[in-house]
């Protein structure tokens, strides 16, 4: 996957303006990863952004930095063959703890992700990590959970019934 930019593609569903991992420098399958995801203003969050807009207007908002750092994991997570072997899977955040953010990341940045797989359990996982810019630390993630779910149980299929047409169930 280092080094590969299709392999992002094949591995992670999201595409622009939310594929936020830009390139994969280093992958031990099953143990760590690092990726990059370079900020810019071409982002559509920095539509209307100009000349008059304050500095810490620009700051990239909390919530895609942990997605762009989920989705590093993502790609670690896909490396763990005895983990997620043979799923068509979909990756499902569980949850993420102890996410602690240092300094603010502004357009030209580029994010440097290091994660780490802290504990495998079948096909649900468990990371940890941090992202620098420059070297300096913009977060910490103590502990990100993940879940790889086989595509086929989460497909939803209409629930019968002309007074339930709009409610979904799981498939079994």
């Amino acid at each position: 996957m280092s080094g590969d930019p299709t392999r992002i593609l094949a591995a992670l569903p999201h595409r622009y303006p939310m594929l936020m991992v830009d390139r994969v420098l280093t992958v031990e399958p099953g143990k760590r990863l690092t990726a990059v995801k370079a900020v810019t203003f071409a982002e559509p969050w920095y539509d209307g952004a100009g000349a008059d807009t304050p500095p810490e207007d620009l700051a990239y908002p909390h919530a895609l930095l942990l997605e762009s750092w989920g989705q590093a994991a993502g790609l670690l997570g896909s490396s763990c063959p005895e983990t997620v072997a043979g799923l068509d899977g979909v990756m499902l955040l569980g949850g993420a703890a102890g996410v602690r953010f240092h300094r603010p990341v502004h357009p030209g940045d580029v994010l440097v992700h290091d994660v780490r797989l802290s504990r495998a359990l079948s096909d649900t996982l468990v990371f940890a990590g941090e992202s620098r810019v420059d070297g300096a630390l913009v977060f910490e993630v103590e502990r990100m959970i993940m879940a790889f779910r086989p595509a086929a149980l989460l497909r939803a299929e209409p629930v019968p019934g002309p007074e339930r047409s709009t409610t979904w169930q799981s498939a079994r």
